[in-house]
């Protein structure tokens, strides 16, 4: 294959630009915000599932309480009954010993329940504040995933305006190129990443490797328009004054 030496080294350019193009890609593969959002969200998630718990165990707790307030409130019901019925006057002995017995059960069972009250309500104060600083410390967490995600909402554009530009110098350069260099160019750059690079003494700027001396008296034999490649890797190489032919 055949091509004028100012348009293979016009290949360097397209060369520069795909590489750019690459680097955007990789770039927007491993946006180190992605990694941090992962890591943000599993915190939010974990953030999220502590507060659920406490406040469950603080549901569980409200529900305790007022049952126990309930049951105070009938003790105290009933052992307001069992002093007006003592206050009439109108039981007999028998009665009135019930009565009084009930009564001191009655005591003893609300004494039970108001200390069994008190233990709740200082659990529960406790819960509260756990709830309270778990209801923080998730606010905290999605604040931080929230700058995450616009830190990489940013960085996303910025890749993508450059790759939109860099799109469009690609459009303009390749009509520059004969339609066999550039097939050429586009099937080595599709199999090894880079399809042209410059022979700079004997090495190749594609594939950096260093080239035997049959191979450099070949290339040094062949016409200025003559397409020649790399052995390695397939890339054209570009020749220049920095190539030392």
């Amino acid at each position: 294959m055949k091509a004028d030496a100012a348009v293979q080294r016009r290949l360097l350019d397209l060369a520069e630009v795909d590489a750019e193009l690459s680097r955007v890609n990789h770039r927007r593969r491993t946006l180190p915000e992605l990694a941090e959002i992962s890591d943000t969200e599993k915190t939010a998630q974990a953030k999220r599932d502590a507060l659920v718990a406490v406040e469950t165990t603080l549901g569980d707790l409200d529900r305790e309480v007022r049952r126990q307030e309930t049951e105070i409130d009938q003790v105290r019901a009933r052992e307001d009954r069992d002093r007006k019925l003592l206050a009439d006057g109108n039981v007999g002995a028998k009665q009135l010993a019930d009565l009084e017995h009930e009564l001191a059960t009655l005591q003893r069972r609300q004494g039970v329940l108001e200390d069994d009250l008190l233990e709740l309500m200082e659990r529960r104060e406790a819960v509260d504040a756990d709830t309270s600083h778990a209801r923080v410390e998730l606010e905290k967490a999605q604040n931080a995933l929230t700058d995450a995600q616009a830190r990489r909402d940013s960085a996303l554009a910025d890749l993508d305006s450059t790759e939109a530009k860099r799109v469009a110098d690609r459009d303009l350069m390749v009509k520059q190129f004969p339609a066999d260099l550039l097939a050429l160019y586009e099937r080595v750059r599709a199999q090894r990443g880079v399809g042209a690079g410059l022979l700079r003494g004997r090495r190749c700027g594609a594939c950096r490797i260093e080239l035997d001396r049959t191979t450099m008296s070949a290339i040094k034999a062949a016409a200025a328009d003559d397409v020649v490649t790399c052995d390695e890797c397939g890339a054209i190489l570009v020749r220049t004054a920095e190539s030392g032919l």
